[in-house]
């Protein structure tokens, strides 16, 4: 990983993989593709690749059987789906293979790089894991955690209730708070990972006192999303899945808020705002800071140049 991850973007559609190929390799990651399941079995028993972002749909050998092969044969490379019919059922089996994330068809620039940079985030913290010796919580969380997880042991479908619960208790889900949840549901850590990275509503780091959500899909890109992004990162000094130095706002980059009709959008914790600008996302950023008590908006709004 010194030297950067290695890409393998595994379709049975060549424009598919150019896509990824031309999104990915302007970000200075190392990405080769592969048509069809055969290709990329072939080029993974090479071996050197850390990352492989599969179809489900392939002829041949499909991206469910490519999975499993690539489980048994090199299960520290991670796995991330492209699919174009993710259905709950598909996504179920994906996660219970141990996928990290998922990319549906057709994808932004901006969905796949936040995907790309997550799991990217993951393979290094797995890679880290080993090394992690000290509890990242109070012993009185780790108690309350306990209680919870005993409380549902027993109930089928039970996982996603207790990763609630826990990161109400803790505040987030780092990779010891994952790893105790695996062990008390006697789950498997990349399960839970699995669904820690699947649901947007699921952090792996500390949140800021309001958490900003923007919108990265289809409808919101073609509005103008992107614009409205870089300036609230280039204000807030921070990018997608960041928190800033003084635990104001946190960001992330969603797939859909499902508000389309006003796209391009955002959300701020429960509130939407839709119809954005650079300028008009920046002046609700700072009615926040407004609100608090005695203190004064700290942002600059956009030029009179940008509202246009």
């Amino acid at each position: 990983m010194a030297e950067g991850p290695r890409i393998l973007i595994v379709d049975d559609e060549l424009v598919v993989i150019k896509s990824a190929e031309r999104v990915l390799k302007a970000e200075g990651y190392s990405v080769e593709g592969a048509v069809g399941g055969r290709e990329a079995i072939l080029k993974l028993e090479k071996g050197g690749y850390d990352l492989v972002f599969t179809d489900l749909k392939m002829p041949e050998v499909d991206g469910l059987t490519l999975i499993k092969w690539l489980k048994k044969t090199n299960p520290a490379v991670g796995i991330v789906i492209i699919t174009g019919y993710p259905s709950q059922d598909t996504i179920k089996d994906a996660l219970e293979l141990g996928i990290i994330d998922y990319v549906p068809k057709p994808f932004t620039p901006s969905v796949l790089l936040d995907v790309t940079e997550r799991a990217v985030e993951w393979i290094k913290g797995r890679k880290s894991k080993e090394e992690q010796t000290v509890e990242e919580f109070p012993p009185a969380m780790a108690v309350e955690l306990d209680r919870v997880i005993a409380k549902y042991r027993d109930t089928p479908g039970s996982l996603i209730p207790v990763l609630q619960r826990a990161q109400e208790i803790v505040g987030y889900l780092p990779p010891v708070v994952q790893k105790r949840v695996a062990k008390g549901l006697n789950l498997s850590e990349a399960e839970v990972h699995g669904v820690v990275s699947f649901y947007s509503f699921f952090t792996m780091k500390p949140r800021g006192d309001h958490n900003i959500r923007i919108c990265l899909g289809t409808a919101c890109y073609v509005k103008g999303i992107e614009g409205v992004l870089e300036k609230v990162k280039e204000n807030l000094k921070i990018g997608i899945g960041e928190t800033t130095e003084n635990r104001n706002f946190s960001l992330e980059g969603v797939r859909c808020l499902g508000a389309c009709g006003l796209a391009p959008v955002m959300m701020v914790d429960q509130e939407t705002y839709g119809a954005l600008t650079p300028a008009k996302a920046i002046d609700v950023i700072n009615s926040y800071y407004a609100a608090a008590a005695g203190r004064e908006p700290a942002l600059a709004g956009a030029s009179p140049e940008e509202e246009e």
